[in-house]
């Protein structure tokens, strides 16, 4: 094994009496089908095939005893083997054994350090009345309702229902893209600022022409950089109402019936959210202290697992918001490399926990993991079944069975730590802040 490295070299030999074995055992499957110039199927000689189909029967005889060879090789060295070897240096002469080196990557093997009655701070800090206004407010947001506006202009905030048509400008003859009903937000987050500028105070049934010029990095690549001309009739107005803050928000916006126990409902929703949020940082904190006591080589196979399931979150995260991941301008492998170091974090960390799961004789029951099905399931919007099913097929349910392990062990290490909750400084005020 490389110093430093989990890389490790094996040469495999295969005795001669055994390459031969299979030589024979191939060239007669060979003969059965062969078709030869004045032979009839099954009746060529042996000696004939052989040489007629020598590098085909060479390839097959390789590809049947090499993967073996190193499968025994490995059970024989107990050796914990991370992704798919290499074979390299391949010497297969007649009559004579045959040898080939295996380049492969195997788990660390390190020792254990003090993981249990870790101390660590754990900050708390009591929900304010402004956070669960806040939360109130969002929920009142929610709760808001469209109204059709009568003989009034457009205003910042309204929708608009519209239809609309645009041409590139100095593109004539191209086919003009035309839309007959679509809702234009005055003022919205992914509204094009020229419609929000040109609509606002338009009434229903008025038309208005306006340029519009997407910049070289718009999402759509064949608007980027180009100037349009759009003819848009305002086809309906509706006006967004929020409701006020009383005992009806309460009725229509939750099971409760005044607005004293939605308020204390709320309060109680981010106490627990507060409390999951500070035992996962605590959590955290107990990793970094155990990634700093131990040190060991990595498998880069596991370092490029992590990445490449950081960068299939990052292309599933763009096509949540609509956005497809070919059209974004971004330096993809500037990206990568950035993320290397969060991981081999991410790849030690997953290795250390496995390692004290092992220890502890921690394991996963089956209800353990459809519970954690069920979660992942809930949380998609999908069938639990039909997720069980995609995740067996795919072998992704080993996966889950792991992360649900070392789940289990920080859970393990958290119960054990020493935890010496303090209460954080109170916020300044803005003015202080500036002072």
């Amino acid at each position: 094994m490389e110093a430093g490295t989990c890389k490790k070299d094996l040469v495999i030999e295969i005795s001669a009496e055994a390459v031969e074995r299979e030589v024979e055992k191939i060239t007669a499957q060979y003969r059965r089908l062969a078709r030869l110039p004045g032979f009839r199927p099954g009746h060529a000689p042996a000696s004939l095939v052989r040489t007629h189909f020598r590098s085909d029967i060479r390839n097959e005889i390789v590809q049947a005893l090499v993967p073996k060879a190193f499968e025994d090789a490995i059970k024989e060295q107990k050796l914990s083997v991370v992704g798919q070897p290499s074979f390299e240096d391949l010497k297969f002469d007649d009559h004579q054994p045959l040898t080939c080196k295996a380049s492969f990557e195997v788990l660390p093997d390190f020792e254990l350090k003090n993981y249990q009655g870790l101390e660590v701070d754990e900050e708390v800090a009591a929900v304010t009345d402004a956070e669960v206004d806040e939360a109130l407010e969002a929920l009142r947001q929610r709760s808001a309702t469209l109204t059709v506006v009568e003989g009034e202009p457009a205003a910042e905030g309204d929708f608009l229902t519209v239809g609309y048509r645009g041409r590139i400008a100095g593109e004539a003859a191209a086919k003009p893209r035309e839309v007959k009903e679509a809702v234009v937000h005055i003022g919205g987050k992914g509204t094009v600022a020229e419609f929000s500028e040109n609509l606002k105070g338009a009434r229903v049934g008025e038309a208005r022409e306006f340029d519009v010029t997407y910049p070289q990095s718009f999402g759509d690549k064949t608007l980027a950089g180009k100037t349009l001309r759009y003819h848009v009739k305002v086809e309906g107005i509706k006006h967004r109402v929020v409701p006020p803050v009383d005992d009806e928000l309460a009725k229509s916006a939750s099971d409760f019936q005044t607005l004293d126990e939605l308020r204390k409902h709320l309060r109680e929703d981010l106490e627990e959210a507060a409390e999951r949020g500070r035992e996962m940082k605590t959590k955290e904190k107990l990793l970094e202290k155990l990634l700093e006591a131990h040190s060991f080589p990595l498998p880069e196979t596991l370092v490029e697992a992590q990445l490449g399931r950081k960068i299939e979150r990052t292309f599933a995260g763009l096509i949540a918001q609509g956005i497809d991941p070919r059209t974004v301008n971004a330096d993809w492998a500037k990206i990568r490399e950035e993320a290397r170091p969060d991981a081999e974090q991410d790849a030690r960390a997953a290795l250390l926990l496995e390692k004290i799961a092992e220890a502890e004789k921690i394991e996963v029951s089956e209800e353990d993991l459809d519970e954690a099905i069920r979660r992942r399931a809930e949380a998609a919007q999908e069938p639990a079944a039909q997720l069980k099913s995609r995740l067996t097929r795919d072998g992704g349910l080993d996966k889950l069975k792991s992360s649900r392990r070392n789940q289990k062990a920080i859970d393990f290490i958290y119960r054990s730590a020493k935890i010496i909750r303090k209460n954080p400084q109170p916020a300044r005020t803005r003015q202080e802040r500036t002072e």
